[in-house]
């Protein structure tokens, strides 16, 4: 078994794993916010702000930025390490997918739990 420190999991098991479950949870959140919409037609500001107010929909955004993170690193992670050979280009381009990551996750955490 192959193990690599790029990866999010210890194995390619438990990549396939956070792969599948964030892929769940992000079909649900997307599911949510979908019938949301469609069931709440007149929507404006004030209702949109009273549903991300509320603790449990802030919770389930956050799980899903963070499945989010966690299944963008692995796919990208998967495509460059498969498609980018150099070692110097592959690990650039990793390293800044990381950080873009991270920056969108911070800000997204940011604007969900911010005054």
């Amino acid at each position: 078994m192959v193990t690599n420190i790029t990866n999010l999991g210890r194995s390619g098991l438990s990549d396939w794993l956070i792969q599948r479950v964030s892929a769940v949870i992000l079909a649900l959140y997307t599911l949510f916010i979908v019938l949301y919409l469609l069931f709440n037609p007149g929507l404006d500001y004030e209702a949109w702000n009273g549903l991300f107010s509320q603790t449990w929909m802030r919770i389930f955004s956050l799980l899903a930025f963070v499945s989010l993170a966690a299944h963008a690193w692995i796919g990208l992670w998967t495509v460059t390490t498969d498609y980018l050979k150099p070692t110097g280009i592959r690990v650039g381009v990793q390293i800044l997918v990381i950080l873009s990551i991270f920056v969108f996750l911070v800000w997204g955490i940011q604007v969900l739990w911010g005054a």
